[in-house]
């Protein structure tokens, strides 16, 4: 996609696409375009000047000197005017347009399925609604004024040139074939390398990102070059793109430049020419110079935002890419206030990718109120599982019921409404640990709502011992605090959004023993009165479930309460004594030299 050249037309359509959002702002629009052509009228105005200096000179008008300082001062009011408020309007314009894009840009963000933020990496999806808008407003602000201003400019010298003398200006007009090849070559050009420099700088956000947010692994694993000639390589790409636009954009303005002098030569040549009778008078002929000449700036201007346009629409079309993608399937209609928690899974199959399941033939039936956990092998689908719960991904084929109605039937907002999640991966966000509490649709609780499932998560054990308490900034991702107090935080929103269905996923590994004591109290409290969900490699964690799930290349090979499980004697017995050994001793061995408590 990034080296395509679109087909002819769709650039095209992707403006025109870009400037519908223009239609809110119809009123300030038409005011910039006003002030553009009062800008254009004064160019034209400026040769008419010239003419009627030159003839009064000639002639002796004695009120030249009175009209003509009046005249040129009137030009340069209308012409400040003029450009006052084609700029301010079309950024006013432009800068909305931006807005909207971002907006709805993030807004997608919001509903496209899990499977394009996989297939996406984050810095490309981000560097679209930075860098690529970016591209947009150059080609909806500078590009789009440069582009009125200058091309009513053009028009209104070409008409001033005509009715001067349209034989000389249809000369001129002879050299608009050999303009519109350049910028026609040049337009190919500048919209290939657009596509390229957005996904070198998409490159150069995804690494620079990774670094920012993986920089303890690389600095302790030694990974600075690597990373640094991973950057290197992504900027350099950006580098050579640009060079390559930049290039472009050179060459293609002095040869425009020169096509027009070639034709201005010639005119000059034809009218002082002693076999060539034009018919002007002096100060027609210097306005027709004049007029000739000032349609040089403008033209090569034309040539120059050219380049910006082509980036522009290339940016447009990655960002309507976006934009157009579907949204997730949310065809249920279902509204269900608290449900009982029932969940039964009937031969559910799934797979990522044709002809290679991760799930297969699952059957399954968890009653309200128990505690269920699945275990295996990393790749045996059991976060595969909880993912398909709150829809984040839809069945190959069979179903999952909720209180007797497929997952389907649920509108996805009230369906997710019956369903928290805790994840080994904490996810907080910038602010207080009361705003990461009451999350999202739980943000109008009371106060004492919100102390009470701290209470009850054992947050207000560490926050009591802050100045600030409950207001205290957790910093981007959690960052000022440890990462069994951010389980704990997360353990909170689950209990505080009081749903029939919880999922825990890998909650408790790679904790601390006095971070593993105090969530597993807090665990305690959240599954009471919850269908709950455990994915857990800690089997120790999981004794007390009422059902456990084993699992292994996506099918369900035993299942039974702890003591069944054991009494069988095949694959939990087995990873119950290889984790008891592996885990165990080590454990009473810290007992006895280092005094921890487990």
């Amino acid at each position: 996609m990034t080296d395509q050249v679109p087909i002819k037309g769709a650039g095209m359509k992707i403006y025109l696409r870009l400037l519908t959002y223009v239609r809110p702002y119809w009123l300030p629009f038409s005011l910039g375009i006003i002030g553009f052509i009062i800008y254009a009228a004064t160019q034209t105005g400026f040769a008419a000047l010239m003419e009627y200096l030159v003839d009064a000179i000639g002639e002796q008008k004695e009120d030249a000197y009175i009209y003509g300082p009046l005249a040129l001062i009137g030009i340069a009011f209308a012409r400040g005017l003029g450009t006052f408020m084609g700029n301010y309007f079309t950024a006013y314009v432009a800068r909305n347009i931006v807005h909207q894009l971002r907006v709805v840009m993030f807004d997608k963000l919001l509903v496209i399925p899990l499977d394009y933020y996989h297939n996406n990496a984050s810095g490309h999806i981000l560097s679209k609604i930075s860098y690529n808008v970016e591209q947009v407003t150059n080609a909806a602000t500078e590009s789009l004024k440069i582009s009125v201003r200058e091309g009513m400019t053009v028009i209104g010298l070409l008409g001033y040139l005509l009715y001067i003398n349209w034989q000389l200006t249809l000369v001129f007009a002879a050299v608009s074939p050999f303009i519109a090849l350049v910028v026609a070559v040049a337009s190919k050009r500048f919209r290939r390398l657009g596509h390229r420099i957005q996904d070198s700088m998409g490159e150069v956000t995804h690494v620079a990102s990774e670094n920012v947010q993986g920089v303890q692994v690389v600095r302790v694993f030694g990974g600075g070059d690597k990373e640094r000639h991973r950057f290197q390589e992504a900027s350099g790409q950006n580098l050579r793109q640009s060079l390559k636009m930049a290039t472009t954009e050179a060459l293609s303005t002095p040869i425009v430049q020169l096509i027009v002098s070639s034709a201005l030569a010639l005119l000059i040549f034809l009218a002082l020419h002693p076999l060539m009778s034009t018919g002007m008078s002096a100060g027609q002929f210097i306005a027709f110079i004049t007029a000739a000449g000032l349609i040089a700036k403008p033209l090569r201007s034309l040539t120059e935002v050219n380049g910006a346009i082509q980036r522009g629409i290339a940016a447009a079309q990655s960002i309507f890419e976006l934009i157009d993608e579907e949204t997730e399937n949310n065809s249920g209609s279902l509204i269900s206030d608290r449900g009982e928690g029932r969940l039964q899974l009937k031969d559910l199959c799934f797979s990522y990718l044709p002809n290679k399941p991760v799930l297969t033939h699952l059957n399954l039936a968890i009653e309200p109120g128990q505690t269920v956990a699945f275990v295996g092998k990393s790749g045996s689908g059991k976060s595969t599982l909880a993912n398909l719960l709150p829809r984040f991904y839809e069945p190959t084929s069979g179903t999952i019921l909720l209180d007797g109605h497929p997952l389907a039937d649920y509108d996805l907002g009230s369906l997710r409404d019956q369903i928290a999640l805790v994840t080994q991966n904490v996810v907080l966000f910038d602010g207080t640990i009361k705003e990461n509490i009451a999350y999202g649709a739980m943000q109008d609780v009371t106060e004492a709502e919100i102390i009470a499932a701290a209470e009850a998560a054992h947050v207000m054990e560490f926050v009591s011992r802050m100045s600030d308490g409950l207001d205290t900034e957790v910093g981007e991702k959690g960052t000022k605090l440890s990462g069994g107090q951010r389980q704990r935080i997360a353990i909170a929103r689950a209990i505080l959004k009081n749903a029939p269905v919880l999922i825990l996923d890998e909650a408790t590994s790679a904790l601390d023993t006095e971070s593993e004591r105090h969530i597993q109290a807090a665990l305690e409290n959240v599954m009471q009165g919850r269908t709950t969900l455990v994915i857990a490699h800690r089997l120790s964690t999981i004794e007390s479930a009422d059902q456990i799930v084993v699992m292994e290349q996506g099918e369900i090979i035993e299942q039974g309460t702890h003591d069944e499980l054991l009494a069988m004697n095949h694959t939990y017995a087995g990873l119950y004594k290889k984790q008891f050994s592996e885990t165990y001793t080590p454990k009473r061995v810290n007992r006895e030299n280092t005094g921890d408590i487990e």
